[in-house]
């Protein structure tokens, strides 16, 4: 098959808020131009993975090559990739939209826009992408048409008269769309010279053949048996194997410029293949790293440990495997006292850290505890220096704390004006400061608060969901660090301090924490021989406490009749020989226990 110019090869994204049609449009596109078969089509074609066909969001960016013949009678080569909707996924779509021209906004015709959808505006705009607005789910009886390209004017700038209308259900306006790309959509730009460069925007690991590395090439060219090297490592190697997502892999005998695919090499090792680095040709390399994109850092960090000890080498193995094909997530080891030998886990957000937990127990069948979540503090000590700390067992001694702060967000709330007051109440409850409030349209309000990280991170998002019926969405980015007077609370079982109930809070809210961590513990350490204490202390000061029952034998029961001092003298020996248990009796703590603390959310 003859190489298509760079003039007819398309490379675009689709970009939305969360649940607004972007695999569905996807799959209309792979039927449309025939690159999937009717028979063996299903939904969510380019959602491989388990969780994604169940929970119906994309986690994972999907690149696929469709050929499509425009009504002006030429062939063109189109490079989607299929991009993430939700907040804590906007580093699989900054990665997409820098291998990319263009691409498609997607708005739900019931729902309006979004805040995620405002997010990924901009991160297309700052990258200087021609952007498509599609109105979709038009034939919807609850779609409002005239709403949404009255916001599209008045949140994005977008002119009306831009938008197309599509059911990608139906099939409404799907050979308009793809007209749209082919026309507005630019090539990429033409190489001036032959050197090779290409763009790594994602990896995964494939167990026989190594590191797949997807690319998106911008001069040049790749051919099987060529020796690259990775411009930021260094490293050189071998290519085994070129092709592109169609939307399997198929093996091509080149790809060239302007170009989507992948390239196999002789690497093995996960961590050599970092995303957004520059692959280029061994025997005559490029000066400069291509403009990649901007990397995304961990805010939330969590201690990921195997049930069973004997595990730990497995999971440090598919720890490694799974940091391949999720850039994001980082981890690093560390050792607990109660819980044994596990790593330190960085992730973006809450829901990225249950799907990667979920990834981990369901592809590696891996059986895991998480500890509690927490974020990044500089804690600034009396002799000048400043420490980051992101897990509460490193915390200094108080006494040598000047003063602490904490990470802060920037969060956008887009939400029906009825619901104005209990948003702003959530806000405040959570220790935010709403700074402005900005009409979207008669019906609609945008809210820009700022909030501390660490209230967010663990319940926000669901509350904002149950106090706006589902209707309220929210976007958000960091903002800088605030000094705050924030406090390491321990939790002592029977005397002992276990680490994995530790955490960092506001010295207001310490002790009804610490209540609720209590409780939740009382209702699952099992009852021992001699009663079992549980305590919440900050800086020494114990500021809660529950017991746990103990198991009695009635030593009395064989005493009928008699002087009362019998009875006395066998309590007060079983009283020394509860004493003497408690001293040396070790309280067994199940995983359930480590589990309830996570849950316990106000």
């Amino acid at each position: 098959m003859t190489a298509l110019p760079v003039s007819r090869i398309r490379n675009f994204s689709i970009i939305a808020h969360i649940d607004h049609g972007k695999s569905t449009l996807a799959d209309r596109f792979l039927l449309h131009t025939g690159t999937v078969d009717a028979r063996t089509f299903h939904d969510q074609v380019l959602d491989a993975m388990d969780l994604e066909q169940e929970r119906g969001i994309t986690i994972k960016s999907h690149p696929v090559r469709m050929t499509y013949l425009a009504q002006d009678g030429e062939t063109y080569q189109l490079n989607l990739i299929d991009t993430p909707g939700h907040v804590d996924f906007s580093y699989e779509v900054s990665r997409s939209l820098a291998a990319c021209e263009g691409a498609l906004l997607v708005v739900d015709a019931s729902q309006g826009v979004q805040a995620q959808t405002v997010a990924n505006v901009n991160l297309a705009m700052r990258q200087k992408l021609a952007v498509v607005p599609v109105i979709n789910k038009v034939d919807l009886p609850a779609a409002d048409v005239e709403t949404c390209l009255t916001q599209l004017e008045e949140l994005l700038a977008i002119p009306r008269e831009e938008a197309l209308m599509a059911s990608a259900k139906s099939g409404l306006g799907i050979t308009e769309l793809l007209e749209a790309v082919v026309h507005r959509i630019p090539p990429p730009a033409a190489p001036t010279d032959e050197i090779v460069r290409a763009l790594v925007f994602d990896s995964m690991f494939d167990v026989y053949r190594g590191v797949v590395t997807h690319v998106r090439i911008v001069s040049g060219s790749i051919r099987a048996n060529d020796k690259v090297r990775m411009f930021s490592t260094g490293l050189e190697s071998e290519v085994k194997e070129v092709g592109f997502f169609s939307p399997g892999m198929s093996v091509a005998e080149e790809l060239g410029p302007g170009q989507v695919g992948y390239v196999i090499t002789a690497i093995r090792e996960p961590a050599d293949v970092r995303i957004g680095d520059t692959v280029t040709a061994a025997r005559r390399p490029c000066d400069a790293a291509l403009p990649g994109f901007e990397m995304v850092h961990p805010m939330v960090f969590s201690g990921i440990y195997p049930i069973d000890t004997r595990d730990y080498e497995a999971l440090k193995f598919n720890i490694a495997k799974l940091q391949l094909n999720d850039s994001a997530f980082v981890s690093q080891p560390e050792s607990s006292v109660a819980l044994g030998a596990g790593f330190r886990c960085g992730f973006l957000g809450l829901l990225h850290m249950e799907i990667v937990q979920e990834r981990l127990r369901r592809e590696y069948d891996m059986d895991i505890i998480l500890t509690y979540p927490s974020v990044i503090y500089h804690v600034y000590l009396r002799d000048g220096t400043m420490r980051e700390i992101h897990n509460p067992i490193h915390m200094p001694d108080p006494t040598e704390i000047e003063h602490i702060e904490e990470p802060m967000i920037r969060c956008q709330i887009i939400s029906p004006v009825t619901y104005l007051g209990a948003i702003m109440a959530l806000v405040m409850d959570k220790r935010g400061v709403c700074q402005h409030t900005d009409s979207v349209d008669l019906g609609h309000i945008m809210i820009t608060a700022r909030l501390p990280l660490h209230e967010i991170v663990l319940d926000f998002y669901d509350k904002l969901k149950t106090v706006t019926r589902g209707y309220g969405s929210m976007d958000y980015e960091p903002d800088g660090y605030e000094k705050a007077p924030l406090v390491k609370l321990e939790m002592l079982v029977n005397g002992e301090p276990i680490d994995a109930f530790a955490s960092i809070v506001h010295v207001d809210r310490a002790p009804f924490r610490a209540r609720l961590i209590a409780k939740r513990l009382k209702e699952v350490i099992p009852p021992h021989l001699f009663k079992v204490a549980i305590q919440g202390a900050v800086g020494g000061k114990i500021v809660a406490r529950e017991d746990v029952r103990q198991l009695r034998k009635d030593v009395t029961a064989k005493c009928y009749g008699g002087d009362i001092t019998r009875k006395r003298k066998l309590l007060e020996k079983q009283k020394e020989g509860k004493a003497r248990m408690k001293e040396i009796g070790r309280v067994q703590i199940p995983q359930e226990a480590f589990v309830a603390v996570l849950k316990a959310t106000e």
